[in-house]
């Protein structure tokens, strides 16, 4: 069984590098999922309320949390995990910022996922024209304060939401998670989590699949005899992010986790770092309240 390399977080937290990611994964699907992806090895989840499968990734963790050995698809076997195995990231959703709001959507992600605490709780968007996300932070904060959550973070900042965020935040968040992938590298935002000690985290790590069938990335794989997924998830992880990559069949959760195994050159390495183009698969954070 392969699993990921850890990373540590700037409150000394680690978390696997590689995780599995549950956006637009349906929530009859959640559980399957989830319990083929830890029999591949990934012990880390990344849900939110907005994806509304919070739920199926309890039904899919709790089996394995036991002292029966569990089953990890295609019939083997692996050992019964503890919690303390298995790291759950979760997000307030935009219709819940402000103090009071978020700490009850906590609570009810914490029902539907059916722990004591969560690992990681994120932001989901910073909703700049509600101007409330610095109150929804403190909210984050004394959840990590008294212990329900190990480490909190934001997802879809920009170095202006960051900022502003730190002019009131007591506790520099441990993550970013954003739209990142060899159309669109981020270096100015890579450069200030550099200096403020906060993990780029990688969603849409793939560019929603459309950066695959770029000719350069189908050349690398082509030298290295991977799959144009992996040398994607190679240079992520070559470049210290943390990412978070989809999938829906047993094979491409399989395939995505086995990128420890090779190295890209410098060569490659310059070669996909001239793709940027600022293209986004999703929305910019400004547009999104």
């Amino acid at each position: 069984m392969r699993t990921s390399p850890k990373l540590s977080l700037n409150n000394g937290v680690l978390i696997d590098q590689l995780g599995f990611g549950l956006y637009k994964v349906p929530a009859r699907d959640a559980e399957g999922l989830v319990a083929v992806a830890l029999g591949a090895g990934y012990r880390r989840f990344d849900t939110a309320a907005m994806y509304g499968n919070e739920l199926g990734v309890a039904r899919g963790v709790g089996p394995q949390l036991s002292t029966q050995p569990g089953s990890g698809g295609s019939g083997e076997s692996f050992p019964a995990l503890s919690r303390e195995d298995v790291f759950i990231t979760t997000k307030v959703w935009n219709d819940h910022h402000g103090y009071d709001a978020t700490l009850r959507a906590f609570d009810t992600s914490m029902v539907n996922l059916g722990l004591d605490y969560v690992d990681m709780y994120l932001i989901h968007w910073p909703c700049p024209r509600k101007g409330l996300f610095p109150e929804t932070y403190r909210a984050l904060e004394t959840l990590y304060r008294e212990g329900r959550v190990r480490a909190i973070g934001v997802s879809n900042f920009q170095p202006a939401h960051l900022d502003r965020l730190l002019q009131t935040a007591e506790v520099i968040p441990a993550v970013n998670q954003v739209e990142l992938h060899p159309w669109l590298q981020q270096e100015e935002l890579r450069g200030k989590h550099r200096e403020l000690g906060i993990m780029t985290e990688a969603w849409s790590p793939l560019g929603r699949g459309q950066v695959l069938a770029d000719p350069v990335v189908q050349a690398c794989a082509a030298e290295h005899r991977r799959t144009p997924a992996q040398i994607i998830l190679r240079w992520h992880m070559q470049l210290g992010h943390a990412a978070v990559p989809k999938a829906s069949s047993e094979a491409r959760i399989r395939e995505n986790l086995d990128v420890f195994r090779f190295e890209l050159s410098e060569r490659d390495m310059a070669a996909l770092a001239g793709l940027e183009r600022g293209q986004r698969t999703g929305s910019h954070p400004d547009n999104v309240n």
